[in-house]
């Protein structure tokens, strides 16, 4: 160990022991301040959801369906809902980070993230949510999430989303995870092929049926990037179609899932090439299994692709990969504590995990440990270690993550 290692791992460990020790905070987010009840009905801790906070969400962010608006404006208009304030939430997050690789170093990335959230109820069944990113690691990222949402279409128990969201949202919700280290499977592309399971534009139907969560959405299939000179977000006729299906086995200890992945692009290796279409399918497996304090979530994806870089006579890709997250939440106390292993490999160098400055790869290997305290309801900080068992290299993240 370099004479610098220990001098880091100090600074960190001493940030973080300053940090789990704060000073209590009290506030609250946008749907707490509507409804007049504590963070703790919907997050514990947060971001994660409850399974109150599961059903609060499915309803469009109301308590129940075709809820009554309360604190709203007395217009005389019965087509127009106006509440008594604008609804609007921040959450900053941040981030004291060591790195073994290439050298030892310590960044401060902080502030790493800052979102300014906003979501209101438009009739007794439709709802609008939406995040900006003024930030996210020094940059003006913009909007990620952004939808429309029909909760019960005519009184049943379908719902109906439009607009920008990630396709994993069903399965597991990046945005709501603990961890500092990724679920990497989500964010992986295959050679130039844009299509991952992470942000798209679409729509996407919900309904429940026998027991069973149906999900089926029509997606553009590349991404939320900006749109191209002709004013198009979707730059090729093809579309995506995503699906679905997951049951409770044991309600509340045993839920299994299953999905599928059709889609593909029309690209080229270099603008002089022909136009070549890559069709690609996913196939994948979930489960969550709870027991006392502790949850056990399950990922699996299978994927292959055609002509993943557009280039012809290239040999099929085939990408197998997920994680599993074991997660510690005791329901009377201020600690959590979590950890998750990922690993996605591919039958040739073609994978970019999104995670920044990576070149073509054929793994990902890594395992991440991690523990948490609540400072307030809507501030918690933790410290997570993380290695790399591919480039064989640590990272040690103290992080805090507050709502307002």
């Amino acid at each position: 160990m370099s004479p610098s290692r220990p001098l880091a791992l100090a600074a960190l460990v001493a940030v973080a022991a300053v940090l789990l020790g704060a000073a209590r905070a009290d506030a609250i987010p946008v749907f707490a301040r509507r409804y007049g009840i504590s963070c703790a009905q919907c997050h514990h801790p947060i971001p994660k959801l409850t399974a109150f906070g599961e059903m609060f969400a499915g309803h469009g962010f109301r308590m129940a369906p075709a809820e009554e608006p309360g604190d709203t404006l007395s217009t005389g208009d019965e087509l127009l809902v106006l509440e008594r304030t604008l609804p609007l939430a921040v959450r900053i997050d941040g981030n004291l980070v060591y790195y073994s690789d290439p050298k030892d170093e310590v960044d401060l990335q902080a502030p790493w993230v800052m979102k300014l959230l906003s979501s209101a109820r438009i009739t007794r069944d439709i709802s609008y949510y939406f995040y900006f990113l003024f930030q996210e690691r020094g940059e003006v990222a913009g909007v990620e999430d952004a939808f429309v949402y029909w909760n019960d279409i005519g009184g049943r128990p379908v719902d109906l989303g439009v607009g920008q969201f990630q396709v994993s949202d069903l399965l597991f919700k990046r945005e709501l995870r603990l961890e500092y280290e990724d679920y990497v499977v989500y964010r992986t592309k295959v050679g130039a092929q844009p299509a991952d399971l992470a942000y798209d534009r679409g729509v996407s139907a919900i309904a429940e049926l026998a027991g069973f969560t149906f999900q089926a959405s029509a997606l553009n299939g590349n991404g939320i990037g900006p749109a191209e000179e002709d004013r198009r977000y979707d730059d090729d006729p093809v579309k995506a179609f995503y699906g679905r299906l997951s049951r409770p086995l044991l309600p509340g200890r045993l839920r299994l899932g299953a999905m599928g992945y059709l889609g593909g692009q029309d690209g080229q290796a270099t603008s002089s090439d022909p136009l070549i279409r890559n069709s690609l399918w996913m196939a994948g497996a979930d489960a969550t299994l709870t027991g006392g304090p502790f949850e056990l979530n399950l990922q699996y994806v299978h994927r292959e692709d055609d002509y993943p870089t557009f280039t012809a006579g290239e040999r099929r890709a085939v990408m197998d990969g997920g994680f599993a997250e074991l997660l510690w939440l005791p329901e009377e106390s201020r600690w959590y504590g979590y950890a998750l292993y990922n690993r996605v490999e591919a039958n040739y160098p073609v994978l970019e995990f999104g995670l920044g400055g990576e070149s073509p790869a054929e793994r990902y290997d890594a395992a991440a440990l991690g523990m948490g305290r609540l400072v307030a309801r809507n501030m918690r900080v933790q410290v997570e270690g993380q290695y790399d068992l591919e480039e064989e290299s640590a990272r040690v993240a103290g992080t805090f993550v507050l709502a307002y």
